[in-house]
């Protein structure tokens, strides 16, 4: 479920955050976003959540069939658990201190496109891909079937041969952010990544081939499928190119976990 808080920092309901005079918070001040963050913060603790140590924006609460997810992000929130009635008494609660719209299943969050159906979730960034292509000017392009040259050795540039650092260092975040729903490029952007500092001619056709790939694969993405099996199975694989740095004679190293037969994390 999604759901936006309406009167975050740009509109309060009266509090004494700051001073008896002041109200709010008021819009443009630089304590407006950290006021709000931890208003929320401290209402949802109120109601029993735990906040990640790890991920600053997560929540739970319960466990089993009362669990509950609660993803942050400014005055969004995302909340999702495997009972409906819990997910609408939280939606409740909240409403007792804040104004909110209800904005029903989750179709759209930060680029990523979410399509659900019983038993099944899709996510993918067509779009988002859709938008690197043209900024890289690669629209219409050849398309490729592999987003890397099989056994390709990129070394270091020197500085003086640095062509466009700006934007390849643009493109190369673009497609790092890409990776979040890609697990099928996270190696070869992994690889391109190495080489931000000084990019040379030949570190520019190595993303122009991963931008010509996803150019040609722009709805790809992961599918989640429920299991009825008791046996939930964790299933990891790992590899690494066994000293692939040509120059510092490192080696790179990549995980992907499966749960369920269902891609849940990877590393590159």
């Amino acid at each position: 479920m999604a759901g936006a808080v309406e009167n975050s920092p740009w509109g309060l309901k009266p509090t004494c955050l700051f001073h008896h005079t002041i109200q709010r918070s008021p819009y443009g001040l630089k304590q407006a976003p950290r006021a709000w963050n931890a208003k929320l913060d401290h209402e949802l603790v109120k109601l029993g959540f735990y906040r990640s140590e790890e991920e600053q924006a997560n929540y739970t609460r319960g466990s089993g069939d009362t669990l509950l997810l609660l993803g942050v992000y400014v005055d969004d929130l995302i909340i999702c658990g495997p009972d409906n009635k819990k997910i609408l008494e939280f939606k409740q609660q909240m409403s007792r201190t804040f104004s909110m719209s209800d904005l029903g299943l989750l179709s759209y969050y930060l680029g990523m496109e979410v399509k659900q159906k019983p038993g099944e979730i899709t996510i993918c960034q067509r779009a988002y891909a859709t938008r690197i292509v043209e900024q890289c000017g690669m629209t219409g392009c050849n398309l490729v079937d592999a987003p890397m040259e099989q056994n390709i050795k990129l070394l270091p540039g020197r500085p003086d041969l640095a062509k466009d650092v700006t934007k390849f260092r643009s493109i190369v975040g673009s497609l790092r952010y890409l990776v979040n729903t890609r697990p099928d490029i996270a190696f070869s952007v992994g690889m391109v990544s190495k080489f931000m500092e000084s990019p040379t001619t030949e570190h520019w056709a190595a993303i122009k081939r991963i931008v010509r790939y996803v150019a040609g694969t722009s709805e790809y993405g992961c599918r989640f499928v429920s299991r009825t099996s008791a046996n939930r199975e964790l299933l990891g694989y790992s590899d690494s190119d066994h000293a692939g740095d040509l120059k510092k004679r490192k080696s790179t190293s990549g995980v992907v976990f499966f749960l369920n037969g269902n891609v849940v994390t990877w590393t590159s």
